[in-house]
């Protein structure tokens, strides 16, 4: 809630007017009664699913998304995950600095594993055949992720989700990777920095601006690269049956 509350603070209090009903999956608006409701669902059932759009029916680059798991029960590498959407008019208008001390913001009000902020393909997660409609246009450019909050907590655990323009690294794999100071000897590529945020944390920073890349043009984001291979031990790698998905994440290590 403390998260959701700084990201409705730096996007302004249109950018989430909607949310969609776990249970009945119909749209309701976000008036006193709909936060309220946000609220106690969020603080009461720990294992609830929460989706927060600026409009139920169109694309807008704002959303807000998070599904939690009862973790003492879970059979599974599920793992409570949250996502904060911004449009790429954000990042233009405000600029990447501004972008990236809102996750950093973010960053230090949850308990993360790892976590991550980039450029990706704004989409329905659910939508049927909507992979094969970016399938070309997501080998072209790597650097744009394939969001799936929902779908991508039931399996996480504690890996690592892809390599991206920010890369928020906390335990176990900081400390399998032997601290900051080791990553940051082995990171070599100009305009990467790696900046610690207390002892057990730190975030990995991919130039000044976020890059979607275009391998047509023989942008193929070596910085990217380089880290994906750091990382390759404990990237979530291979949980697809499609030979083209698994073809994308292994993008930047084949």
């Amino acid at each position: 809630m403390r998260a959701l509350e700084i990201y409705r603070r730096a996007t302004g209090p249109q950018a989430l007017c909607w949310y969609a009903d776990p249970y009945s999956g119909d749209w309701d608006e976000l008036d006193d009664k709909g936060w309220a409701y946000i609220r106690r669902e969020m603080l009461e059932e720990p294992g609830t699913s929460i989706w927060l759009s600026k409009t139920p029916d169109t694309t807008t680059g704002y959303e807000f998304l998070y599904r939690g798991h009862l973790l003492d029960v879970c059979e599974t590498d599920a793992a409570s995950t949250v996502s904060f959407h911004l449009p790429t008019e954000y990042l233009e208008e405000h600029g990447p600095g501004r972008v990236r001390d809102l996750a950093l913001e973010l960053a230090a009000a949850l308990p993360f594993n790892t976590g991550h902020a980039g450029l990706c393909f704004d989409l329905p997660e659910s939508t049927i055949g909507v992979l094969d409609a970016i399938r070309d246009l997501s080998f072209r450019h790597p650097g744009l992720d394939i969001p799936g909050v929902h779908f991508t907590s039931l399996v996480i655990g504690t890996q690592v989700n892809g390599v991206h323009w920010l890369n928020f690294l906390g335990q176990p794999v900081l400390g399998a990777l032997g601290g900051t100071g080791n990553l940051r000897a082995r990171l070599r590529s100009p305009g990467t920095s790696v900046q610690e945020l207390g002892e057990e944390r730190a975030v990995v920073s991919l130039g000044e601006w976020p890059e979607a890349g275009d391998m047509e043009q023989g942008h193929t984001l070596p910085a990217y690269r380089e880290l994906a291979h750091v990382l390759e031990p404990w990237l979530r790698l291979g949980r697809f049956s499609q030979e083209a998905l698994r073809r994308w994440e292994r993008r930047f290590l084949d």
